[in-house]
């Protein structure tokens, strides 16, 4: 596997999402200018990485993003495969390796799939669903697509702050929940902020002809949420990790239904 090199100089930038930070070298200046604009926000300068990969792009051959993923452990590497990029990344280490054609997708594919492997280890996971603080509280919103994430992420008033209208970032402290901005956008095509909030509350979203909010049973929330939440491993002791961190969130946030007219009055019901 080749080595990714621990100079901090040269082609290199540094991605943190959730407070895990991520180099990523290449030798390709026009692909870092992309990743430079692609994660605007979410760069910082002169931070220690946790993970460090190095990417090498291959031709416009090697292209097929959707294909299926697949992840899998073995030998103390993680393999990552789709069809347009292959990787590998070794924990102990914190060092892996990128194959990809120049584009921001598979990266970003890569970055989000190794989040979700350390964060089921620590009782965390990325959802689903669009985010935002307002008040210094953090609220999600899950749902499918078409379910209203960009919708009520859209109608968010002026005194909010929006994580995500995609992908949220979710890392357990202690008891609580924190929620992260990230830059996995979806169809508002708007970079979440880069900080952080405790959350309040999670909502599962329905459009409908009123706005209310229902509550619902801790069972039917871990199962909504489970169905939204990213994961890729073929671990077991992964999965039932993954698991186990939905069901603790549960147990810990409170989870209803919002139901909403697609209209800012909406937001009147969160706090």
């Amino acid at each position: 596997m080749p080595q990714p090199t621990a100079e901090i100089g040269g082609l290199s930038l540094v991605i943190e999402v959730g407070g895990m930070p991520v180099r990523v070298n290449t030798d390709d200046p026009a692909f870092l200018d992309m990743l430079q604009a692609r994660y605007s926000g979410f760069v910082v300068i002169g931070a220690h990485a946790e993970m460090e990969f190095d990417v090498e792009l291959t031709g416009p051959a090697f292209s097929d993003p959707d294909a299926e993923v697949r992840v899998t452990y073995c030998s103390g590497r993680w393999r990552l495969t789709r069809g347009d990029f292959l990787a590998e990344w070794e924990p102990a280490a914190g060092l892996g390796w990128i194959r990809q054609s120049a584009n921001p997708y598979s990266i970003d594919a890569v970055l989000r799939i190794v989040h979700t492997l350390v964060l089921a280890r620590q009782g965390g996971f990325l959802l689903h669903s669009a985010s935002a603080i307002r008040n210094g509280k953090a609220f999600l919103f899950a749902g499918v697509s078409g379910a209203g994430k960009t919708t009520i992420s859209r109608l968010a008033p002026p005194d909010v702050t929006l994580l995500t209208d995609e992908i949220s970032c979710v890392r357990r402290q202690a008891d609580s929940y924190v929620a992260f901005g990230t830059p996995f956008t979806g169809e508002l095509a708007k970079v979440g902020e880069n900080t952080s909030a405790p959350i309040a509350a999670a909502y599962l979203l329905a459009q409908g002809s009123e706005n209310r909010i229902d509550s619902i049973s801790p069972a039917e929330a871990a199962r909504s949420l489970l169905a939204n939440t990213l994961f890729f491993a073929e671990d077991e002791e992964l999965v039932r990790s993954a698991f186990h961190s939905i069901f603790e969130f549960v147990s810990r946030v409170p989870v209803s239904r919002l139901t909403f007219v697609p209209d800012s009055r909406a937001w009147e019901l969160i706090p």
